[in-house]
């Protein structure tokens, strides 16, 4: 009797163990891995998917064509005014103080996926510390994990870049350490192989990568595909002709990425999702089939926050979408939410239904409050001066964009915003669609007062 009894205990134990067992591996099978790419400056006129002639992105074509591809995705027209807005899902004037910095008070897609159970890492560039203007706490090396982020491999976290630059002889933070310089390796080659290392180390659990990008922001020097990489001398030589190198060299490092997700069989739970900060350098003109576009950056015109912007996730995307609908930077937030099934408390709409159904996204209009900030005090230098003029409110559907200021166009037949339209002129449609906008944008407040 005792016999049997022990016999009957075991087997209690062990059917509990199985059941256990079960319910980790379902949890894991219901829980995608996430990793979300920003690249750093680069228009949507960049990728070959989007048109362009001047650069090929034979990676990012590819996750596009099996996964979305969305066509009309909106940023900020500055790099912290978009990185604060993606990570926090809020808009600028709940969020943004000033130029690098995010204010530790705020709640990030980190601190959100650490809470769910979630092993998280972010790599790449960071400038978040508040160290352009030496807000207290910008030497603090544990502000990434203050953010929700359980490792990082960093550039810009407690160092401006006049102590390193990112790509030839990077100055690297890693996990409360600065990496030892070296002349051969390559900040976009650390960084990446960073986040390798972190899939392979969690394989087996739900992780989520936040990748800002080094490239391909200036300056434009070569990469290790490069001739001119052979030689320390000329590593970093400075041209525009080298922007082509880093376009491509971002696209294959993203390839690296996507096959070491392929290498562990976890590639179809996994959703990459790949967006631009803002618009290219103003420097730089790109050639699309349908014909030059001169980047943007820094302003409120289209080529200045129309980014790219592409997702995959084979288990939930079953046939390839091109999507034309709005997005706006604190949509990932919200979609975030979704995926975690938690209330979304954002200012963002989430996209889940672009990506799992054919209900798509009831988004018709969105707003942007951009104010740089890019100055603290009196002390503006001429450079920030012409990307501060650009700070407005406006918002727009497809097509049309109204400013707070009250200049209304038509960004179809004038994309560089040239010739506002006037009341008299407007037909009975963009006379209703400028009422639209107008309701919409009587939402958001007026920017503040500014000397310039």
């Amino acid at each position: 009797m005792k016999k049997n009894k022990n016999i009957i205990a075991c087997g209690i134990i062990i059917i509990s163990q199985i059941l256990i067992a079960c319910q980790i591996r379902s949890e894991k099978e219901t829980k995608p891995n996430v990793i979300l790419i920003m690249a750093d400056d680069i228009g949507f006129e960049c990728l070959s998917i989007n048109g362009s002639t001047s650069y090929k992105t034979p990676v990012l074509d590819s996750l596009a064509k099996n996964g979305v591809n969305f066509k009309r995705a909106l940023s900020q027209p500055l790099c912290t005014p978009s990185r604060v807005k993606i990570m926090t899902g809020k808009h600028n004037y709940k969020n943004y103080e000033y130029f690098t910095y995010l204010n530790p008070n705020q709640k990030t897609f980190g601190n959100l996926f650490k809470e769910n159970g979630y092993k998280t890492a972010v790599v790449g560039k960071w400038q978040l510390n508040g160290i352009e203007h030496k807000i207290e706490g910008f030497e603090d090396n544990k502000r990434p994990n203050h953010f929700g982020f359980d490792e990082y491999c960093l550039w810009q976290l407690t160092k401006r870049k006049s102590h390193g630059e990112r790509f030839a002889n990077p100055l690297i933070e890693q996990n409360g350490e600065f990496l030892p310089r070296d002349e051969d390796a390559y900040g976009p080659d650390i960084v990446s192989d960073y986040a390798v290392d972190f899939i392979k180390r969690n394989k087996d659990n739900p992780f989520f990568i936040y990748y800002p990008m080094l490239l391909v922001h200036s300056p434009f020097v070569p990469t290790p595909d490069s001739p001119e990489w052979k030689s320390i001398d000329t590593r970093s030589q400075k041209n525009n002709r080298f922007f082509i190198d880093m376009v491509e060299y971002m696209d294959k490092v993203i390839g690296k990425i996507s096959k070491e997700l392929s290498k562990h069989g976890i590639a179809e739970n996994t959703l990459i999702l790949f967006v631009g900060d803002n618009g290219t350098n103003v420097n730089l003109v790109s050639q699309t089939k349908n014909g030059p576009v001169r980047g943007g950056k820094g302003n409120t015109i289209t080529h200045g926050h129309h980014v790219p912007m592409v997702a995959n996730w084979p288990k939930k995307i079953k046939s390839p979408t091109q999507y034309n609908g709005l997005i706006n930077m604190n949509d990932f937030y919200a979609t975030f939410c979704d995926i975690l099934k938690v209330k979304n408390e954002s200012d963002g709409i989430s996209f889940m239904d672009v990506l799992t159904t054919n209900n798509f996204l009831k988004r018709e209009i969105t707003t942007i409050y951009y104010d740089p900030h890019y100055h603290l005090g009196s002390n503006v230098s001429k450079q920030r001066l012409n990307v501060s003029k650009q700070r407005n409110v406006f918002t727009q559907n497809a097509r049309y964009k109204l400013y707070k200021d009250g200049r209304f166009f038509d960004m179809e037949n004038d994309i560089l915003e040239v010739k506002p339209l006037f009341e008299g002129e407007l037909d009975a449609y963009q006379k209703e669609i400028r009422k639209r906008l107008a309701i919409e944008l009587a939402n958001f407040p007026e920017l503040p007062k500014r000397e310039f």
